[in-house]
């Protein structure tokens, strides 16, 4: 027997086989259970999400020898039939190939008659979207009010091009695209099944490259083993896809951090010899920077979600969130634009450049423009780089150092801690270091913190570094910091800045609810005001 593809083999035969669009199969069996079924039903969305599958399952419920139910047996003549793709009473159209009226038209002339060995006669219209104008017209006045023994079943990618006219007579099913844990689950099901060895992250891979289509994962699982010799491993699937390595991508956003681009480009050639997908590459990148945008807004990291790689933590405390939306809104723009590019590595490499090159209103940018009045410099070997953070200071005091200058006017003392951090120039992680942090002592040469056991995974290298280097430049270039995990025993600004926040929303809220003309709406209206719905105006 030859060999018949996993797509076709592990097609559902079975509302219960179906993997995802519980929604759409609980009302399908609903309706047919309670026989509330209507004369025409539009499938709609992605492709290899179940369109087809679903209409042809519905098809086998309702021409089931022993009865129309949800659950047909599979085993009568029809079942059979429909599932061999040669049943009479089914008939599949694929509407890209019939595009013009007379064929519509030939097609709905035997709508009148019987079926000939079912309970229904099924119209199956596949593609219903590439039929013309004149088309849908003619499909119009049978679609509304067609016999009671006929049914139409249509399926869609593109259901915008349908007409309104076609849409209002039919009961439209929108089909989600298939999350990534439930395309792996079907995988490694199916791998299990077929007795085909396998490593997880490779069929995490698959589910990411199937991009919510079943159809797509099963197929690229069919490469992915025939590639493998009958194994799918990682790599496998990696050099396969083209796919660029998770920690090369982490290499480029740290150079991008370092606004090294000499290293950039060194990244970009190593890939290069891999022969990557550099569109693949640039929404991996994508990827990771929404990643550190995401730990930078949650500190704590998203609940119930698993603990943030630490590479991600160490960017997200290395860049500024102004950076990494601006890297982000270059990349999105990049990617766009990159099948315009004269070859896919140097419409990469522009796009990295662009990032190195352009800041936030106001930023310095990473490398250096030049007056266009000056004279033109030599080229430089590499591009300029920017200058890395000094290394930690040791909190042990070295013998027969200066004395530590007194402050500086206008800049708060250490013990009010609240005035000093809102003094400093801080953002990202180093912020939120020193707005969770309390003040314990200040000798005048050494500030000691206490930091919240709970916030402990804001105490990074970077972080801290940061903060010391904000303080210097406050308190001057002696200034040494020791943080201790200890429970606050009082109340550091970032919970001051929270009580400030809910105080001044319980403000404006009395303040609308004492509002003669709200007061009015709800006496004479029976308005009322929403809990949680009023936000004071920030200064």
């Amino acid at each position: 027997m030859s060999y018949q593809v996993l797509a076709r083999k592990w097609r559902p035969r079975h509302f219960g086989e179906l993997v995802g669009q519980e929604h759409v199969v609980r009302a399908l069996t609903n309706a047919l259970d309670h026989d509330r079924l209507h004369h025409a039903y539009l499938f709609t969305g992605t492709r290899g999400v179940g369109k087809t599958t679903l209409a042809r399952i519905l098809a086998k419920s309702l021409n089931c020898e022993r009865g129309v139910s949800a659950s047909p047996c599979g085993q009568c003549s029809a079942c059979r039939e429909i599932d061999e793709g040669r049943f009479a009473d089914l008939l599949e159209v694929d509407a890209a190939s019939r595009t013009k009226v007379d064929q519509t038209r030939e097609l709905l002339e035997n709508v009148p008659y019987a079926p000939v060995r079912g309970r229904y006669k099924v119209y199956l219209i596949d593609e219903v979207h590439m039929f013309s104008t004149s088309s849908f017209n003619a499909l119009l006045k049978t679609l509304e009010e067609p016999p009671p023994h006929v049914k139409f079943l249509l399926a869609t990618t593109d259901p915008q091009k349908v007409p309104v006219t076609v849409l209002s007579r039919c009961l439209q099913f929108n089909l989600r695209r298939l999350p990534l844990d439930q395309i792996r689950g079907q995988l490694e099901h199916v791998l299990k099944s077929e007795g085909v060895d396998y490593e997880l992250p490779a069929l995490a891979r698959l589910a990411r490259a199937a991009d919510g289509s079943m159809r797509d994962g099963l197929s690229l699982m069919d490469q992915a083993i025939a590639f493998g010799g009958g194994v799918v491993r990682e790599a496998d699937v990696i050099s396969m896809l083209g796919i660029v390595a998770q920690d090369r991508i982490q290499l480029l956003l740290q150079s991008l951090a370092e606004g090294d681009g000499g290293a950039l480009l060194t990244q970009v050639a190593a890939m290069a010899d891999l022969t990557p997908d550099f569109g693949s590459a640039l929404q991996e990148l994508l990827v990771l920077l929404y990643r550190v945008a995401l730990l930078q807004a949650l500190p704590g990291g998203v609940p119930g979600a698993e603990d943030p790689d630490p590479a991600v933590v160490e960017l997200a405390a290395r860049m500024t969130p102004e950076d990494v939306q601006l890297y982000y809104q270059i990349g999105l723009i990049g990617q766009r634009d990159l099948p315009l590019a004269p070859e896919p590595r140097s419409g990469f490499e522009m796009v990295l450049l662009r990032m190195l090159t352009f800041r936030p209103d106001g930023g310095e940018p990473a490398v250096a423009v030049p007056d266009q009045h000056a004279a033109r410099p030599s080229p430089p070997e590499k591009l300029p780089t920017r200058p890395r953070p000094a290394a930690e200071p040791s909190p042990v005091a070295s013998p027969g150092k200066a004395q530590p200058e007194p402050l500086s006017a206008g800049v708060p003392h250490p013990s009010d801690w609240h005035a000093l951090v809102a003094s400093l120039r801080l953002g990202g992680i180093a912020s939120q270091l020193a707005n969770h942090c309390e003040f314990v002592s200040w000798d005048g040469d050494t500030l000691r913190l206490r930091l919240d056991p709970a916030s402990r995974h804001m105490q990074v290298v970077s972080s801290e570094q940061r903060l010391l280097q904000a303080l210097q430049e406050r308190l001057g270039a002696q200034t040494r910091l020791v943080i201790s995990q200890q429970a606050p025993q009082g109340e550091t600004p970032a919970q001051r800045q929270a009580r400030q926040r809910a105080d001044r929303r319980e403000e404006a809220e009395r303040s609308i609810q004492s509002d003669p003309i709200v007061q009015g709406l709800e006496e004479h209206f029976g308005a009322r005001v929403m809990g949680g719905s009023i936000e004071p105006l920030e200064d």
